[in-house]
């Protein structure tokens, strides 16, 4: 049985000195007075470093404090940062830094650290489904671990999931508007989230030419006919990977089949199939085997990153491939 601990904002420095004894493995902060105080952040991280190396940390983070310093120091812990996508307001338009956000992804990409994204809608005046939708997009393209929607993430499903967190209508969103960003966010949950897709997403859309926010649109069309949209009470945080990946390859044969793609479905297969594996390797610690249609090699480096070459330059070569651990990090073998 998992224990669930929580610590108020001035208990946390004194508490981090005992998370080990007390069996604690992972270890969420979200205060918000904390995620914008720089200082407090790196003494935080140097006491997790001291006394709780073992323990997987998520710190909800303002993204104006990040910068070398923290990033530095994140990187002698486990752990990863949580940072809402914000807009500011000036002369009644809604603003949104791409670049200062983009710079920020940027960063901590190229320290190899783990993120994610927050993001809301219909919170703010001046914000549109329009304005959400592109910021869905641009959070897609900066490779984030996740993306959560604070709004509609909760253990209550069905009815009462929609009753509990549908915002306000207001002038820029319609009930309709609401509905339709709510819906995408989660699919996007379901599909992107859930289904650890951000290795691979990027390069599989890709050829089927639209936007990620059309696409999650798409996929929650999808699981209201096949019943596991939120109103069935289905909860993406709940199933096991593999199930949300059969979800995802029946999805995709469809978008291919719909865009003509036909010719590079065996090979999306592939690469979902093999990110998954490594996946579920690196986080439920299972081993498995899995046969392609192509080399591990080829599946997992660079050229699978534009499927259309790969697929007019790689040959096909049938594999039984061998996922494990080689006591450092997930590794595999062609048998």
């Amino acid at each position: 049985m998992i224990k669930e601990y929580k610590f108020k904002a001035e208990e946390l420095e004194a508490q981090i000195l005992h998370l080990t004894e007390k069996g604690i493995t992972e270890l969420s902060v979200t205060d918000e007075k904390t995620a914008r105080d720089k200082k407090r952040l790196l003494r935080l991280m140097k006491l997790v470093s001291q006394y709780a190396p073992g323990v997987f940390v998520s710190f909800l983070t303002d993204a104006s404090v990040i910068d070398r310093e923290l990033i530095s120091a994140a990187g002698d812990i486990f752990c990863s940062f949580d940072i809402p996508l914000e807009c500011s307001q000036k002369g009644g338009k809604l603003l949104f830094d791409k670049k200062f956000y983009a710079n920020k992804a940027r960063l901590l990409n190229e320290a190899g650290l783990v993120f994610g994204v927050q993001l809301t809608y219909a919170t703010v005046p001046g914000d549109s489904l329009k304005l959400f939708m592109e910021r869905l997009d641009f959070a897609v393209q900066q490779y984030p671990n996740h993306i959560d929607f604070p709004q509609t993430e909760s253990d209550i499903t069905g009815e009462d999931f929609a009753s509990a967190f549908e915002p306000k209508v207001s002038g820029t969103f319609s009930a309709a508007d609401i509905r339709y960003c709510r819906d995408a966010a989660f699919a996007c949950r379901t599909f992107y989230t859930s289904g650890r897709a951000v290795p691979w997403f990027l390069s599989v859309l890709k050829p089927l030419r639209i936007y990620p926010s059309r696409f999650f649109a798409d996929f929650a069309e999808w699981q209201r006919v096949n019943n596991c949209s939120y109103k069935s009470g289905f909860n993406p945080e709940s199933e096991n990977h593999k199930s949300i990946e059969k979800m995802q390859l029946l999805f995709l044969d469809e978008k291919y089949e719909e865009k003509h793609c036909h010719n590079l479905i065996t090979l999306v297969h592939d690469i979902v199939a093999i990110n998954g594996a490594m996946s579920r390797l690196a986080g439920e610690g299972e081993e498995s085997v899995i046969t392609t249609s192509y080399n591990p090699d080829d599946l997992l480096g660079p050229e699978a990153m534009d499927l259309i070459s790969f697929a007019e330059d790689v040959c096909m070569e049938h594999c039984k491939v061998k996922i494990f651990s080689n006591g450092e990090y997930p590794d595999y073998a062609v048998q």
